[in-house]
């Protein structure tokens, strides 16, 4: 609850759900990127046909990409998308199928975030009433907010990042998402039998809000922006000698040019102990919001909180010792996490 009662935005209101929101199914990514595509329609009140559409064309998407987009074993309704990508199945019985059953759950669940609904509701269930939901004001709020473009690929990213962790099963406790330096990419696996998952800026962007790291200024993650975000390393790869698995997910960051190579920037300096703390805190959204990124964490740095900011002290002791000098960037924004 700390990631939006710090700054109760919208925004992060928004990214809550899509971060922490419990994942038994990928119907919550589902419908989020639906409300993205309908943010401009000209009535609040959205028939359930009409959600229909576009819920069940992006699920259709992922499944010819990955079929394992619920924890339990079967599914009438993705059976029905299924049959659909095999044109076993027509359109308009697709829609009619995902009206029936693809909404059971979805709908009720969506505003709830460790175990109790959020404060801010971004549409209301009228299907007994309407006979569909009812899109509020908080919602077209959010779309004219600098941050919505990015919300589309953080929502992306972590279905990428769930589905991964489902194909991969939690059982065997093998995830680890690791980072790729050159192409800003996470992936799963060894080099040879890796599997790319993601964008690297679209997957952490959401849990630092759409800001510096650093400094709090706004970022973006779209390519053709100004103030697209550096990929950085906390502590400065040039220590990957000295310090412990340097490109772990633990140790990267979004930072903006400035702080990263700006005049000023950080370059091989070790940032400040105040700002290992905002790292520590950081990370500790990466476990709260579960898999594959929770098991990555715990693996890299421990099991358990105290563990993890040892892991944290001891890598930051090295840094110390190898570099000396320390950095820390003057506050442009307003300090959310």
């Amino acid at each position: 609850m700390e990631f939006y009662e710090v700054e109760p935005t919208l925004d992060n209101y928004w990214r809550a759900i899509i971060l922490f929101g419990r994942n038994v199914a990928s119907y919550k990514f589902a419908l989020a990127k639906s409300l993205y595509e309908l943010n401009a329609v000209s009535n609040d009140l959205v028939k359930m046909e009409q959600l229909a559409e576009p819920f069940s064309r992006n699920l259709c998407e992922h499944l010819k990409l990955e079929p394992k987009q619920i924890t339990s074993k079967s599914s009438k309704f993705l059976s029905a998308c299924n049959d659909f990508n095999t044109e076993k199945l027509r359109h308009d019985e697709l829609i009619k199928q995902t009206v029936k059953l693809g909404f059971a759950n979805v709908i009720d669940a969506f505003h709830v975030v460790n175990n109790s609904e959020i404060e801010q509701r971004f549409f209301i269930d009228e299907r007994k009433q309407s006979g569909g939901i009812r899109i509020t004001d908080n919602f077209f709020k959010l779309a004219e907010h600098e941050q919505f473009n990015n919300l589309e690929h953080e929502t992306e990213a972590r279905w990428k990042l769930v589905e991964q962790g489902w194909k991969m099963g939690l059982a065997r406790n093998l995830i680890t998402v690791e980072y790729d330096r050159d192409l800003n990419t996470l992936f799963t696996g060894s080099q040879e039998r890796r599997v790319d998952i993601t964008s690297c800026r679209d997957s952490l962007n959401g849990y630092q809000k759409g800001r510096c790291f650093y400094c709090y200024s706004s970022i973006s993650i779209s390519i053709k922006t100004d103030n697209l975000a550096d990929v950085d390393h906390f502590l400065p790869w040039t220590l990957k000698e000295h310090v412990y698995n340097l490109n772990g997910v633990w140790n990267l960051v979004l930072a903006c040019k400035n702080c990263n190579r700006g005049e000023n920037g950080k370059f091989a300096r070790v940032p400040t102990i105040e700002l290992l703390g905002r790292l520590h805190k950081r990370n500790e959204y990466f476990i709260n919001s579960h898999l594959p990124l929770r098991e990555t964490l715990i693996q890299q740095t421990g099991n358990n909180e105290l563990k993890r900011k040892q892991f944290l002290q001891q890598s930051y002791s090295s840094a110390k010792s190898a570099l000396i000098h320390e950095w820390q960037p003057e506050i442009k924004g307003i300090m959310t996490f």
